[in-house]
Parts: structure tokens; sequence; C-alpha cells
């Protein structure tokens, strides 16, 4: 019988997070504020705990994983790398395809990899409440499941759209206690003026992320939680990555490409960053490997974004980050079902991007739910539309193998289910739903907008 599963013990949940900043050719960007000048951590402490300030501002390869937070990981870690030998077989494929399947959380996805060490070190730091944002509800539910761990208050702004379309996402983040609205809302000064302007307006990352920070640095005893972009979540994922090398060596097989759906850049960098480090160490399995962040091309960030510094949320809260933007006014479409709609990207992401570490590919809307629907009927797990990114790059990977017969191993990221889901498959059965383009006219009228600074 060929193994399926590839399976870690419980002590085998790693006991540090990898930062790849340790080994970047060239520093990061610093942060800056709207004076040009780079953002001392002070001036973040009236959002951010003095732990995850440490995390952000790191530069330290390894970082210790606490054991409380290893001990509510081992609720769902490791988690298993699996082969998906059927869908192999259904494609005619030479080549091997592995995934990493964050679906076996209690949320769902990859997310609580974050939110639970960042609920744990904002008790720890004598925070009272939370607040934060979430597209599709991934990251909001992962932020409430961690925040009930660690008894602390969420309130979760939701991009407006997916609270309409994803009410059971909702659903689940009040199970776990949390307080959620739709994102533009009447409670922030952001929310108010987003309204006042447009009063249909269907919300965005950009705009959620302006309430919720607008709150915590009004509020004391309130701090922001974030589920991607900054360095300290893509930290955090990191396990992902460090789980899946102890996986291939227990069947002695390395990875030759890597795809990871890529919003934000939290599930790509968990996926990718710890193999980037093999490659960096000289390791000769690492020499050729190639990483693949994958993204819709209704919101094209890395694929047509413009390098530059910009800042991380519509009203121009957060400080401005060095990083592949559309512009911080950008307003995705609502038609687009599979979430990753960010008008920025990891400034970490962004930087191995522009040095030429990694790639960037952009896929259409409806080739992902054929992909998804594809691994679904071959695989048996329904997979969230953000996944169904990096299984359309596999997929596509592996047909190109079977022209030219070669035996690649490919891994992607299987960042969770689709099971609250099926209203985006609903849409994609009855034909509603639709590619499309983000216009290169749109991009280049909200780009004018970028802050000046240097």
């Amino acid at each position: 019988m060929t193994p399926l599963r590839i399976n870690l013990e419980q002590e085998d949940i790693p006991t540090h997070w990898y930062n790849i900043v340790a080994d970047l050719a060239n520093p990061p960007a610093p942060p800056l504020g709207p004076d040009g000048n780079p953002v001392p951590p002070e001036a973040m402490g009236a959002i951010f705990p003095g732990p995850i300030l440490e995390q952000e501002m790191s530069a330290e390869r390894w970082i210790a994983i606490p054991e409380e937070v290893r001990q509510i990981y081992a609720l769902w870690r490791p988690a298993p790398l699996c082969r998906a030998l059927r869908l192999e077989q259904a494609l005619g494929t030479p080549a091997k395809i592995f995934y990493k399947y964050e679906g076996v959380s209690p949320a769902g996805s990859h997310k609580p990899n974050s939110a639970v060490p960042q609920a744990y070190f904002n008790k720890i730091a004598g925070t009272k409440r939370l607040t934060t944002e979430t597209g599709a509800g991934q990251w909001g539910s992962s932020i409430a499941f961690a925040g009930q761990m660690f008894g602390l208050p969420v309130r979760v702004y939701m991009v407006k759209v997916s609270y309409e379309q994803k009410p059971f996402r909702r659903s689940m983040m009040q199970t776990w206690g949390a307080e959620v609205f739709a994102s533009p809302s009447k409670l922030t000064n952001a929310g108010r003026a987003a309204l006042a302007a447009d009063p249909d307006n269907q919300g965005s990352l950009g705009l959620a992320i302006s309430e919720a920070v607008e709150e915590a640095a009004s509020e004391p005893g309130t701090c922001y939680t974030l589920g991607s972009v900054l360095n300290h979540v893509l930290l955090h994922q990191s396990v992902i990555g460090l789980e899946a090398k102890k996986q291939f060596d227990k069947v002695g097989l390395y990875p030759d490409v890597i795809f990871g759906p890529c919003g934000g850049g939290s599930s790509f960098g968990g996926i990718a960053f710890p193999f980037l480090a093999d490659k960096a160490a000289g390791d000769k399995r690492a020499t050729n490997l190639r990483c693949v962040a994958v993204e819709p091309t209704s919101c094209p960030t890395l694929t047509k974004g413009h390098y530059a510094y910009d800042y991380g949320d519509v009203s121009g809260y957060t400080p401005i980050m060095k990083m592949y933007t559309l512009g911080h006014d950008f307003m995705p479409p609502g038609i687009h079902a599979g979430g990753l709609r960010y008008h920025g990207d990891s400034p970490l992401v962004s930087q191995l991007l522009h040095e030429g570490q990694i790639e960037a590919l952009a896929v259409p809307q409806v080739a992902t739910f054929e992909a998804g629907v594809q691994f679904a009927r071959a695989e048996g797990i329904i997979p969230a539309p953000e996944s169904c990114h990096a299984i359309r790059a596999a997929i596509d990977e592996a047909l190109k193998c079977k022209i030219t017969g070669e035996a690649k191993t490919i891994l992607f990221s299987l960042t969770g289910h689709g099971h609250f889901d099926m209203a985006s498959y609903d849409k994609y059965f009855s034909g509603k739903l639709e590619d499309y383009d983000y216009p290169e006219a749109a991009i280049a009228e909200s780009l004018k907008h970028l802050p000046k600074v240097g």
C-alpha cells in the first residue's frame, strides 16, 4: 500500500519558529511614519504588546515557542503531509504531488498557528481586549478561538461582502465568544467616513484594518491582532514548513517546487520560508527549488502591483511599509469568491520577490474552482477557495510534467477546508462566478495616491 499520510508525533511539534530575516541578502526596509522617518518600536506600542513588537523587529534566526503555545498547538499539530496519489492518477502525471493539510485545526485553517501565540503574548503582557479584521472569516474565527483559550474578549470587523456571503463564519466567531461587525461600520471614524462616501460600500481588508486599528489605538487595554502581512505572523506560520521538512525526511524526498496561496503572505511564507532557509544554508537539495506565491487575477498585488512604500490600511493609521501594493485605497471587486483580496503583501514576501528569490503567479477565479472541484473528487477534501489557487498551480505544474516526462515532487499548502465556503461553490456550479482581471487603469489611478516618502 502506498503511504498517503506522513505523520509526526506530538513531541515533533517545532520548539522554535524560523525567522527568515536572519537569512535575507539585504536587511528589511524599515516601516516609516508619515514624516518619512523610521517608526520606533514604542510608537507601535499603542496597538501591539511588547513581546509581539520584539518578534516583529527581531533578526534572530530561531525564536522559542512557549510551552503554553505548543500545548494548544497539540490540539491539532503536527498537521499531516499527504500524498495526492488519486489526483496524480487522474492527471496521468509522473509527478508526485504532496499537500500540507492545515484544515485539521479547530478553526479549519492555518490561521490559529499565529492566533494562538498572539493571544498568549497579549495575555502575558496584560492586554484586556483584542480587536482585529477579517475577510473571508478564517482569521476572525481563529483569533476568536485563541482569545477564548486565554480568556481575552475579541471584537472582529468583518469585510461586509464576506459578512453577508459567509454567515457561518460569523457564527463560528460568535460561538467562541467574539463580537462581529460588518465593515464599514458606524462604530469608528473610518467606517463612518466610508459609509458617508458610499452607503453601499462592500468593504475591504484595508478598511476593516483601519477600523480595528483605530479602536485599539483609542481604547486603553485594547490591542490589535493581524492575521497576515507582518513579520511576526509569518514567523509563527513557519511551523507549517518546519513540520513538512521533517515529514519529507521520513520518506526521503524533497520538493522541486512549492506553491502557496498568497493574499497577505502568511500561508505562503509559512510553507516556503523554512525551505528557503535550506537554500540560504547551501543545501544542495534546495539549489533549484522554486517557491511560487499564487494570487487571484482580480487582486494581482505581486504580479501587477508596484514595489513601493504604502500604508497597510485605507485611512493611513498604520506605518508605511515597503511592499508590493495596488494602492491603499484599492477596492477589490465584490464578485470575487476566493478571498486573497488585500491591496498589499507581506514586506518579507515582497522583498524576496523583488530580489528574485521567489516567483509569483496570478490565476483566474473560475479556473481555481475547477481545480478545487477536481481535487475534491480525487482526494475527498473540499478545499477553501483560497487554497484552490495553489491547487490550480500545482495541477498545471503536474500537467506540464505529463508533457515533459519529468517526475517532479510538487508541494502545495492546503490552507483550510471549504465547509463554510459552500456558497461560493454554489455560485460556481450555477455558473454565477466570473473571471475578472483588475483593470490596469484602475491600478494606475490607485497608485497615484501612494504616500510620498524619501
